[in-house]
């Protein structure tokens, strides 16, 4: 990756495009019940078709299609039942010219039949005898052997996190267990000298409890990583650079929150410049909230810098920190987020250049945006969902339709 100069403010387009780590997670075998939203690190394929034969969609007759051309409500045609299949066993009974079997939903087609009429479309005429009353096609009320999936076909791809169905799609083809990425492992440093634990039950003044720890390892289990909380840094070269140089060495992604902001007091620039090549990526984004951000890959592993306020830490970790997670874990093909259409209740500014974040408020169709500094996680904690405002723009205007992604 090319280097770009300390503090170049990059849009997050261009970042995404060009901070491309290439650290992928360790491969691991898991059992199929425990890969959802796991990511395969390979595709799957069937050894032999699904369903395996052919089976009935529908209760009624196994026919040959033949015997009913031209029947009607006027003019029905009889058949003589000779058999029924039984659920789960290979039927016993062909079918003959003249003759249907009986047949349930998901019984194995008996031979000879191509289609299955509906019991609808039959009445007893005496008994062993029905007529039937509408005409079948070949293939009608029944799925071929290979139907569902062919022989040699993709299950499932690779890198796309397993969904339920996908789940039901590979048991069905007799898969027990599959080869998945590892959940990449994230370090989470907190940094400052006024940042205490969470768990601190009494305030000095000037100090703050470690708010974005807890909020990103949220994220990053979500994203399908396994978050590794490292605890808090004092402001301090030495240390900060101990605790990076720590956290490479059994960690697939580091992330640093607070310390990367220009100033006397910061020190995560400087550190991870010396944490080896190809080093910092960029330093800065064209974005509101987090401009100050910092991208880097070290030794092959890759380190974010991220804002100290905690809404712009996690407004920014969502946007870029989300996605090189989920590259590193092999998440190509990540899942779509949810997202609606809504009308803004006022007008939002922006300035032109930079990627706006907006957190919004929905009600009944209206997007009323919540506007506060980035340092209250109050106004995350609030919204429903964000507006992107555009680089280009210059702000939107009150009662535009705008997509809101929504939180989950």
């Amino acid at each position: 990756m090319p280097g770009h100069e300390f503090f170049t403010a990059l849009t997050v387009a261009e970042a995404l495009r060009g901070f491309r780590p290439g650290r992928r997670s360790a491969v691991e075998i898991v059992p199929l019940d425990a890969a959802l939203h796991r990511v395969p690190a390979a595709p799957v394929t069937t050894p032999a078709p699904l369903p395996g034969f052919a089976r009935a969609t529908v209760d009624g007759f196994a026919v040959r299609a033949a015997d009913t051309f031209g029947v009607s409500e006027g003019l029905p045609g009889y058949l003589d039942v000779i058999g029924a299949v039984r659920m789960g066993a290979t039927p016993t009974t062909g079918v003959r010219p003249g003759t249907a079997v009986a047949i349930p939903t998901g019984g194995a087609l008996p031979p000879g039949a191509d289609a299955v009429v509906m019991v609808e479309y039959t009445q007893e005429a005496m008994p062993g005898t029905i007529e039937v009353v509408r005409p079948a096609a070949p293939g009608d009320g029944l799925v071929r052997a290979d139907e569902d999936v062919p022989a040699g076909a993709e299950l499932v791809p690779a890198g796309r996190p397993l969904r339920a169905q996908d789940l039901g799609l590979l048991a069905a083809a007799g898969v027990r267990e599959l080869a998945v990425h590892a959940r990449p492992a994230v370090a989470i440093i907190s940094t400052g000298d006024e940042v205490v634990p969470a768990t601190t039950t009494a305030l000095r003044p000037g100090q703050v409890r470690d708010a974005t720890a807890v909020a990103l390892a949220g994220l990053v289990a979500d994203a399908g990583g396994a978050p590794d909380p490292r605890g808090i840094v004092p402001d301090d070269a030495g240390l900060l650079d101990e605790a990076l140089r720590a956290a490479m060495k059994t960690c697939d992604l580091a992330v640093v929150s607070a310390g990367s902001s220009v100033g006397a007091r910061d020190e995560t620039a400087g550190v991870v410049a010396g944490l080896g090549p190809p080093g910092i990526f960029c330093h800065g984004l064209a974005i509101r909230p987090g401009k100050p951000t910092l991208l880097a890959e070290c030794d092959g592993v890759p380190v974010i810098g991220l804002p100290g306020n905690p809404l712009s830490a996690l407004v920014v970790f969502r946007l870029v920190g989300v996605p090189v997670l989920r590259r590193i874990g092999g998440c190509l093909r990540p899942p779509p987020e949810p997202r609606t259409r809504a009308r803004l209740a006022r007008q939002v500014p922006s300035a032109a250049g930079r990627l706006d974040v907006v957190q919004v408020r929905l009600d009944d169709g209206v997007a009323e945006p919540i506007f506060g500094h980035s340092a209250l996680l109050s106004v995350l904690a609030a919204a429903d969902g964000y507006v992107l405002v555009p680089e280009a723009a210059t702000g939107l205007a009150a009662g535009a339709e705008v997509e809101v992604v929504l939180y989950q």
